[in-house]
């Protein structure tokens, strides 16, 4: 089964709880704080792989889940960090957040990777906050929580050559004949219902991939038949070649076709008619077919279109194709690095301040939001005396307590940080 748009839910580690411990041993009384710290949660990371050809992996299994840091312990012994999840995918795929709508990654070349949610880090035990005045901290610090993501990969397969046609056109008899992949071939429409990939070599050193794209109609890009769910793997080839019947062509209707399927590239995307493409009239060993050769090759050269007529199962002409395809494909290639040179180069991002908290009050009730603040209130156990003390000594080194005097606060006012509410008093 060929699977090339999932969706899937990607959860980070949680990291470990620092520990709170203190020394006890035999002849040391009055041992001080040992507790460990906790390791820091897995990383999920998303990187392409040359081995992986498709998604159904992860349309059977969305769920993707990398493991938690351990908690700290005694004696001053962190806890393990909890594993990575690496998630192969095939070349071509792009990583997509589906609830900002955001493209965060296209993974087009081997090793390509990202990092979609970071593991949580580990809090620190009650050893880290020993001190003249805290000889005997009763705290430590949580874990920090998981960072929870869905994301959506399409996959857009990565082909030198794509094969573009109306169904039983003989794209599938073609690629079978110039590679060792094997398709479906069979007499009816959409006998290919997934795209296949094939491997051409030219000489001793050079090759090319070759991809089958499904059948197209009439109306493929507004969604008629298979169309927009394959064509969007032509994006990505250098050349196309449209694909002709010659056997059920005919004056009325041979330059009519041509143009639906061209027409359809155009309409699903602009940029395809700037590809380098050949047309190829198949079943040339056919007596009919040849008798229409002249006029088929008067009528497109007329029109400064490329033509070429072989036939997919005799072999006649498929040697000349693929040199021509090869040389098509160094034209490509050649156009994509003039383009590359002519392109300025991006500007280098600037240095961007962001405040560790703003403050935002609505009627007496005053906000503190910003990421550090948010992380500090959900890393300590409030409820502890000691620990809501240092949060409290954190706040005003921060310069919370200043900013909310600034803002008008007085004795009694309600502050609420992230899901804690607090009441102010100076």
């Amino acid at each position: 089964m060929f699977s090339d748009k999932v969706i899937i839910n990607v959860k980070s580690g949680k990291g470990g709880n620092g520990a709170i411990s203190f020394r006890r041993e035999r002849f040391v009384p009055k041992g001080g704080p040992d507790g460990g710290d906790g390791g820091k949660g897995g990383d999920v990371f998303i990187h392409a792989d040359l081995h992986t050809k498709t998604l159904i992996q992860l349309y059977r299994n969305p769920h993707c889940m990398a493991g938690d840091g351990e908690n700290g312990r005694g004696q001053k012994k962190n806890g393990k960090d909890g594993k990575d999840l690496w998630i192969s995918v095939p070349l071509g795929t792009i990583v997509e957040d589906v609830e900002k709508q955001e493209i965060l990654a296209d993974l087009s070349k081997p090793g390509d990777k990202i990092c979609v949610a970071r593991g949580g880090e580990g809090g620190k035990g009650n050893y880290r906050f020993r001190g003249s005045k805290r000889q005997t901290p009763r705290f430590a610090q949580k874990g920090e929580q998981v960072e929870e993501i869905k994301l959506r990969l399409n996959l857009k397969l990565i082909a030198d050559v794509g094969l573009v046609g109306f169904p039983n056109a003989g794209k599938s008899t073609l690629l079978s004949r110039v590679s060792a992949a094997r398709p479906k071939i069979a007499d009816y429409p959409f006998t290919t219902i997934e795209p296949y990939l094939g491997v051409v070599q030219v000489d001793e050193e050079n090759s090319f991939v070759i991809a089958d794209i499904p059948g197209l109609i009439e109306g493929a890009h507004r969604g008629v038949g298979m169309g927009t769910r394959f064509l969007k793997h032509i994006e990505r080839t250098k050349v196309l070649v449209h694909l002709i019947d010659g056997f059920q062509i005919n004056p009325d209707n041979m330059f009519r076709n041509y143009q639906i399927i061209e027409n359809e590239l155009v309409q699903y995307a602009r940029f395809l008619e700037k590809k380098e493409k050949i047309l190829v009239i198949n079943k040339c060993d056919l007596p009919e077919v040849r008798k229409k050769m002249d006029w088929i090759k008067k009528l497109f050269l007329d029109k400064n279109i490329d033509i070429m007529f072989i036939s997919a199962v005799s072999g006649e002409g498929i040697k000349e194709l693929i040199y021509k395809l090869h040389q098509l494909i160094f034209i490509a290639d050649e156009k994509e690095d003039e383009k590359l040179t002519t392109t300025p180069q991006k500007q280098l991002p600037s240095f961007r301040y962001e405040a560790d908290f703003v403050i935002k009050k609505e009627g007496n009730v005053f906000f503190i939001e910003g990421q550090k603040i948010i992380k500090m209130v959900n890393q300590y156990d409030l409820n502890n005396p000691q620990a809501l003390e240092y949060f409290q000594k954190m706040l005003k080194s921060l310069g919370v307590e200043k900013a909310l005097k600034k803002k008008g606060i007085s004795e009694g006012d309600r502050v609420k940080i992230g899901n804690k509410d607090f009441y102010f008093y100076s």
